[in-house]
């Protein structure tokens, strides 16, 4: 026997919550639609489309996909993006987790360290990017004036197209903070009976921090290392204040969303840059994915 049970209508006093908490959330509800779903579905249409903004959209099919891996440039930015990420991800990743773990010494003081190594997170990052300009500067940076009291003579750095690429993953590092304060609290709520476990089992400690606080902080680990990898895949404003959006010199400074925005807004080509958009879309999320493919085997759950 089937009992259909008819949906209990909401009284007064809950249609008029239900009201105000729409009233409350409309704000972003509409910020959401205006701003991120509906530029999000219109791009994907673009992407097919041959569309000089001043003009209507003309159907193209997959013209903008084919011609973007014909193009030398974006194949130029897509290789400039991919080295920058392989080496400013991990070099952050691990430079994160050793000053998390200096910072998590009990010294005295250590509050007024923990405040120094985050400030250059809240730092505005144009303010940044030109104190890095300066301090890049071949005959008068500072960085050359250091090299110089060794006796070495300092490269050419954002002049020059070897080191640039460099001197970028370089300068990533300065914001490191962000992600040590994530990896403080991490290490702080690692077991300290499992760090004495490992030191009564003759454990030193490379050892300890190896088999013991490695494994324990490893969701953090693979938390930073995904979000620095869509951030290091989006690289945008550094370079641009930087190099003024040329992507120079010779193009060794061209990351995708440097590209993206010379096609878009420099030469309004906006269904091409909608195609590149979404190439850029689809290799972060393949990377997502197989970060976490791979996580299953490194990173250690508490509760599994």
């Amino acid at each position: 026997m089937t009992v259909i049970q008819r949906s209990r209508r909401l009284s007064r006093e809950e249609r008029h919550s239900l009201r105000i908490g729409l009233l409350f959330i409309s704000p972003w509800v509409i910020g959401f639609l205006a701003f991120r779903l509906i530029p999000f579905i219109m791009s994907f249409y673009y992407s097919f489309t041959f569309y000089p903004v001043l003009e209507t959209p003309k159907w193209i099919g997959l013209d903008n996909f084919v011609q973007l891996f014909k193009d030398p440039r974006f194949l130029t930015s897509l290789y400039n993006t991919a080295y920058y990420s392989f080496f400013a991800v991990p070099l952050a990743t691990f430079a994160g987790i050793l000053l998390a773990m200096l910072l998590n010494m009990k010294v005295r003081g250590m509050s007024i360290w923990r405040t120094i190594f985050y400030l250059p997170s809240i730092t505005p990052v144009v303010a940044t990017s030109l104190v890095w300009l300066w301090m890049f500067n071949p005959r008068a940076g500072v960085i050359n004036f250091v090299l110089s009291l060794v006796g070495i003579r300092g490269p050419g750095w954002l002049g020059s197209p070897v080191w640039a690429k460099p001197a970028l993953i370089l300068m990533s590092l300065w914001g490191v903070g962000g992600a040590v304060v994530i990896y403080l609290a991490a290490l702080q709520d690692v077991p300290r009976e499992l760090v004495e476990a490992a030191q009564l089992d003759g454990a030193n400690v490379p050892r300890q921090i190896w088999h013991v606080t490695l494994p324990m902080i490893s969701p953090v680990i693979l938390f930073n290392v995904i979000t620095g990898l869509i951030g290091a895949f989006q690289f945008f404003t550094e370079v641009h204040v930087m190099t003024g959006g040329s992507g120079s010199p010779a193009d060794s400074t061209m990351m995708m969303s440097i590209y993206l925005w010379q096609t878009a807004f420099r030469f309004f080509k906006m269904g091409y840059a909608s195609a590149q958009a979404w190439v850029l879309f689809v290799i972060i999320v393949i990377f997502t994915v197989i970060m976490f493919r791979v996580s299953g085997k490194l990173v250690y759950y508490g509760g599994k």
